[in-house]
C-alpha cells in the first residue's frame, strides 16, 4: 500500500530537508506557525486583540495553547470585519454561509489569494491519492465563480496533469450520467446523495467509474456500500468545511480515516462539555486552528463534529495523525425524555433501503414526546411507508417519538448541495 501523497507534501511544505518526516518535525513547524498566527492575529485584528487579553504572547509547547480560549460560529456571525487580520481590498473571495436554523444572522468568510493558492495546492494532492495524471474527473461541485470549491478543485487537478471535467451540482441526474457516460470519467467527485441519485440510475452498458470522493457532507456508510456494489470502485471521503479553508483531510488507500493537512491546520479533540483535552482514541468535539491563513484566521474553532484521533500507525505508513470519520455533530440530535438520537443514526437505517434516495427529518412538538416526521423520497413507488417504518425499528429508543413516514418520488432536479441538518418546527406538523 502506497503512503498517503499528503506526507512528502507535507514534508516539502515545511522544508524537512529529507524524505522521511517524523512527528517532532511536524509539531515543531506547528508550534512556530502557531506563534506567527498568533502574533498576525493580535496586531492585526480588532476581535483577537480582546479575545486573547490576558494570554501568553509567546508559546514555548503545543500544550501551553490549551489554555487559549475558543472561538465558534457566533463570533463570525456578530461581527466578521472584526476577525479580518488585512485590508479589505487584499480579499479576493467571499462565502457567505446561511444558518441551518429558522433564525439567525449568516456567518461571512473571507479569503486571501494566497489563503485560496494553499487550498488549490491541498486539492491537487489530495487527489492524486486516487487520480493518475492523464485521468478525466468528473466535478459535480459548484464551479462557476472563481476561488470556488469546483475551481479551485479544477486548478488543483490541473497542476498535477489531471483532465478535470467541470459540471456543477446534480441538478438533472440523468444529463450527469450522459455526461459521465461521453467523457468517460475515471473519477466523480460530489456531494454523497447525488452521487447515489446517479448510482441507483445507472446502467450497466454505461461507463464505470474507477473512483469516487465523497465531500461537503458527512457520508453514510450505507451509501458508500452501495456505490461499491453498484460501480465497484473505490469511494474515498473528504473531510473539510468552509472555515478551515474548504480542505481539511483525506482518506487514504487504506480508509482507516482522515489524515490530515498538518502544515497548514492544527487540530485538536477536547471535551465537548468541559473544553479539557482528550487522548487519542477518546472521542469528543473537533478543534482547528489556522496556521498559515493570511485573511481570517481562526483560532481553536468549535467545529461541534464529533470525532477521535486514532491510536497507532495507519497501515499506509505515515507519520501523520489520523482522525476517525466525523460521526455527527453534538448540536445535531433529537432527544425525547433520556434518548438522545444523532442524524447518522437515521441514515446508516435508512439509506440501506432500495430506492431511497435522499431523506428529511423534521422535529416538532415537546421534548417528552417529540413529533417525528420523515419525508423520504425515492427513486419510484416502489418503496412503501411501511417498509420504512420496519426498517426504523432497528433505531434504539425510536419507541420515545411520534413517528410519522412519508413517501414521495424524488424531485426531478435536486436541490442545491448543503450539509442535511435536523430541521425543528414549533408549529404543529
Amino acid at each position: 500500500m502506497e503512503i498517503t501523497p499528503l506526507e512528502p507534501w507535507i514534508c516539502r511544505k515545511i522544508g524537512a530537508g529529507r524524505a522521511e518526516l517524523t512527528r517532532q518535525e511536524i509539531e515543531a513547524w506547528q508550534l512556530h506557525k502557531l506563534n506567527e498566527t498568533l502574533s498576525l492575529a493580535r496586531s492585526g485584528s480588532a476581535f483577537y486583540k480582546r479575545h486573547l487579553a490576558g494570554m501568553p504572547q509567546v508559546l514555548s509547547s503545543l500544550d501551553e495553547f490549551r489554555q487559549f480560549p475558543f472561538t465558534g460560529p457566533e463570533d463570525i456571525r456578530r461581527n466578521p470585519l472584526h476577525l479580518l487580520c488585512v485590508s479589505q481590498d487584499q480579499i479576493r473571495r467571499v462565502v457567505t454561509l446561511q444558518s441551518s436554523g429558522t433564525t439567525g444572522e449568516p456567518k461571512r468568510l473571507y479569503f486571501t489569494t494566497g489563503d485560496q493558492e494553499l487550498t488549490r495546492d491541498f486539492f491537487g494532492v489530495g487527489m492524486s491519492t486516487f487520480v493518475r495524471p492523464g485521468e478525466r474527473v468528473l466535478i459535480l461541485l459548484p464551479g462557476e465563480r472563481a476561488g470556488s470549491v469546483g475551481d479551485l478543485l479544477r486548478s488543483g487537478l490541473e497542476r498535477l496533469e489531471m483532465a478535470p471535467i467541470p459540471y456543477g451540482p446534480v441538478r438533472d441526474p440523468a444529463h450527469a450520467l450522459e455526461t459521465l457516460n461521453h467523457q468517460k470519467a475515471d473519477c466523480l467527485v460530489g456531494s454523497p446523495t447525488q452521487v447515489l441519485g446517479m448510482a441507483l440510475r445507472w446502467r450497466p452498458e454505461m461507463h464505470r467509474p474507477r473512483s469516487v470522493l465523497l465531500s461537503t457532507d458527512y457520508v453514510p456508510a450505507a451509501i458508500v456500500k452501495t456505490l461499491r456494489a453498484v460501480w465497484g470502485g473505490d469511494v474515498y471521503n473528504h473531510y473539510g468545511t468552509t472555515e478551515m479553508g474548504l480542505g481539511g483531510g483525506v482518506e487514504c488507500a487504506a480508509h482507516r480515516g482522515y489524515h490530515l493537512r498538518e502544515a497548514d491546520l492544527y487540530f485538536e479533540i477536547v471535551d465537548p462539555l468541559t473544553g479539557e483535552h482528550v487522548e487519542d482514541g477518546e472521542f469528543g468535539e473537533v478543534v482547528f486552528t489556522t496556521l498559515t491563513c493570511e485573511g481570517m484566521p481562526l483560532i481553536r474553532y468549535r467545529m461541534g463534529d464529533r470525532s477521535r484521533f486514532l491510536r497507532g500507525q495507519c497501515p499506509c505508513g505515515t507519520v501523520l495523525k489520523t482522525m476517525e470519520k466525523a460521526s455527527g455533530r453534538y448540536d445535531g440530535f433529537i432527544r425525547a425524555g433520556e434518548a438522545c438520537l444523532q442524524l447518522p443514526e437515521f441514515d446508516e437505517t435508512l439509506f440501506t433501503l432500495p430506492g431511497l434516495l435522499d431523506y428529511t427529518l423534521t422535529v416538532a412538538g415537546s421534548e417528552e414526546k417529540p413529533r417525528l416526521v420523515i419525508e423520504a423520497q425515492t427513486l419510484d413507488s416502489g418503496l412503501s411507508e411501511e417498509t420504512v417504518y420496519r426498517a426504523l425499528r432497528g433505531i434504539p429508543f425510536l419507541d420515545a417519538l411520534d413517528v410519522r413516514v412519508r413517501c414521495c418520488p424524488a424531485p426531478h432536479h435536486p436541490g442545491s448541495i448543503a450539509k442535511r441538518v435536523i430541521l425543528r418546527e414549533t408549529a404543529e406538523v
